[in-house]
């Protein structure tokens, strides 16, 4: 196995437990369908996906010193992640996401990512011991940044010299976290990978398609951004110009995973070498077929 990482996925590593059903629900629905535990968390989604390109992802982030860790740290192994960096707390349990979906999407989720925002910097010490990178000699390459990190983490690394010749890219963990992006803001290495509702979070306007979200968060200071609108549009801003798409239409089946599946798609098709276009396309397309139950390739 590759010892040598081609990016970075530091945030939440932890197990998604998963209902779901093929008919609609609302609020108090007691439905029949199908519950699953894998591993999730946004860094590990983006790991998994960047390992079914065939790069190697090191994961940085908090895991319990429990069976629940331990078993999670094995399939992450198996399946190709670098595991050595990882923070293995004696204290913290191993993290856990539970979510219920319907055939109108998704119906409610929980987020017990609370180990991993204690920990705080703890999970960054290979970036200053020498292990990945130093403060003499910072890491060098992609950065794949999880918004479930705290705002204060968030600041940190935006001013940090462990990251200052980094590629980070970043996606909010939720659209209830989404403001804690306001941290990386203007750094001038970050791209964004947002959706329409967390765009106009961060701008604080209601934004009518993904090309205006784009141009509004570049507006905003970002250098940047990745914006997606479900089945509807997703646009990739610099200040130069922008790039708008129609994504793939497909039948939807799940929902939990599909914006770390574009996103870890964009990254691995811009690490081939594709163009802007190329990149974008690619990635919605892998989307689509992960919402379709499929897995992207």
């Amino acid at each position: 196995m590759n010892t040598s990482p081609d990016i970075l996925c530091i945030g939440s590593v932890l197990w998604d437990i998963i209902g779901r059903s093929s008919v609609v629900m609302r609020v108090g629905s007691d439905v029949p369908g199908h519950i699953t535990r894998v591993p999730g968390g946004v860094a590990m989604n983006i790991a998994m996906t960047l390992t079914r390109f065939g790069m190697t992802p090191a994961l940085l982030s908090a895991i319990g010193r429990d069976p629940a860790g331990e078993e999670l740290t094995e399939q992450a192994a198996a399946m190709g992640m670098i595991v050595d960096h990882l923070y293995h707390s004696d204290d913290l349990p191993t993290d856990n996401y539970m979510a219920v979906e319907g055939a109108n999407g998704l119906i409610a989720a929980i987020a017990d990512a609370h180990s991993l925002e204690q920990a705080g910097d703890k999970i960054l010490r290979p970036l200053s011991d020498g292990s990945l990178g130093s403060v003499d000699a910072p890491y060098e390459g992609l950065v794949a940044l999880d918004g479930n990190l705290t705002v204060e983490l968030l600041r940190q690394i935006a001013h940090s010299p462990l990251f200052s010749k980094s590629d980070l890219r970043v996606a909010p963990a939720s659209p209830g976290k989404a403001d804690r992006l306001l941290a990386l803001v203007g750094h001038p290495s970050a791209t964004l990978y947002v959706n329409l509702e967390e765009a106009s979070l961060l701008c604080h306007t209601d934004f009518p398609s993904s090309e205006t979200a784009a141009k509004g968060l570049i507006a905003r200071g970002c250098k940047r951004v990745l914006v997606t609108d479900g089945g509807s549009s997703a646009s990739e801003a610099t200040g130069e110009d922008v790039i708008t798409l129609t994504p793939p239409k497909v039948l939807v089946t799940r929902v939990t995973g599909a914006g770390d599946t574009f996103m870890a798609a964009h990254i691995a098709s811009e690490r081939e070498g594709m163009n802007r276009h190329d990149a974008l396309e690619r990635a919605l397309f892998a989307a689509a077929t992960y919402v379709s139950g499929e897995i992207p390739k």
